[in-house]
């Protein structure tokens, strides 16, 4: 088993198909299939199911994958040290919860760094793929936030896939809403006041989704619920039907624009507060990277997070 066949066989896992992969590589289909076919031989497994629409993994094939992400990205991290300059283009990738501090925080890592020797990736995906990614070392880094509510849960997963949830701010939980709701210009609002409006929030799928629900006091009841997959389609249904969401209250008009207004909840006895403790995750016993560590760095100075708060 070589370096060569674990990055192509991780490619084909990612591109879907033998075609694909064959182009991303600059290598012929017949020799890629060649080079998989002498992989899954001396492992003694089939990593992938081949049909004319693709492939797709085998249960083995998603065990040796998620071992080979771990083991070729700490062949990247041998080569971005000791190997010859300019030789591999260093990746960094982060998967996050529909947060736009965090683009915001990414754009300010890539302003640094010279796009010539770093490919970089930033994905905002459901709750679930966070983990995922970081989980197979897709991501270096994961955003999310935990609460009283989802924290059993979300940390029994952490512990299964071998992460760490590292904590940089705690928040209390706001009405996001358009600066044109009928709401906006209150002090505080209560959850009765809310129940003739479109509750918001993205879209989460599977089982024990309310669990993984971005928004938080998700457990409660709300009579008007929406799903949307993306933040655009959730900013334009606070405006056309004056929709809300709750959330953390940090807000980054830069991206979302000046329109929105983050009211604070005001709890009551049937619907009490919470806080959202919002952080990222990384695998255990990997250290960051110098990339990692800027975007780190980056985030606190965002939110404000002073090294020692946490």
């Amino acid at each position: 088993m070589t370096i060569q066949q674990i990055y192509y066989a991780i490619t084909i896992s990612e591109q879907g198909s033998f075609n694909k992969a064959s182009e991303v590589l600059y290598i012929s289909q017949p020799s890629l299939t060649e080079a998989v076919k002498e992989l899954e031989k001396e492992l003694g497994i089939s990593i992938f199911h081949r049909s004319g629409k693709g492939v797709t993994l085998t249960s083995d094939g998603a065990e040796f994958i998620s071992y080979a992400h771990e083991l070729y990205s700490q062949y990247e991290n041998i080569i971005d040290r000791y190997g010859e300059k300019g030789k591999l283009k260093k990746k960094f990738a982060v998967s996050t919860q529909h947060y736009s501090f965090a683009v915001k925080s990414f754009v300010e890592l890539v302003k640094q760094l010279s796009t010539d020797e770093y490919e970089f990736a930033i994905r905002e995906v459901r709750t679930q793929k966070v983990i995922d990614d970081v989980g197979s070392l897709k991501s270096e880094i994961g955003i999310l936030y935990i609460s009283d509510f989802n924290a059993p849960l979300l940390t029994k997963i952490f512990r299964t896939n071998k992460l760490e949830f590292h904590e940089l701010i705690t928040c209390d939980a706001y009405v996001y809403l358009w600066k044109g709701h009928p709401l906006a210009k209150n002090k505080s609002i209560r959850f009765d006041e809310l129940t003739k409006y479109p509750s918001l929030s993205f879209e989460q799928g599977g089982n024990n989704s309310m669990y993984f629900d971005e928004e938080i006091l998700s457990n409660h009841h709300y009579p008007r619920t929406i799903k949307a997959t993306d933040r655009a389609t959730m900013l334009n249904l606070m405006v056309g039907l004056n929709g809300y969401t709750l959330c953390s209250g940090i807000i980054c008009e830069e991206l979302n624009g000046s329109d929105f207004a983050a009211v604070p909840f005001e709890p009551d006895e049937e619907h009490p507060g919470s806080k959202m403790k919002i952080g990222y995750i990384t695998k255990k016993n990997i250290r960051l990277s110098s990339v990692g560590k800027i975007y780190i760095e980056e985030l606190k100075k965002y939110l404000g997070v002073q090294d020692g708060d946490n």
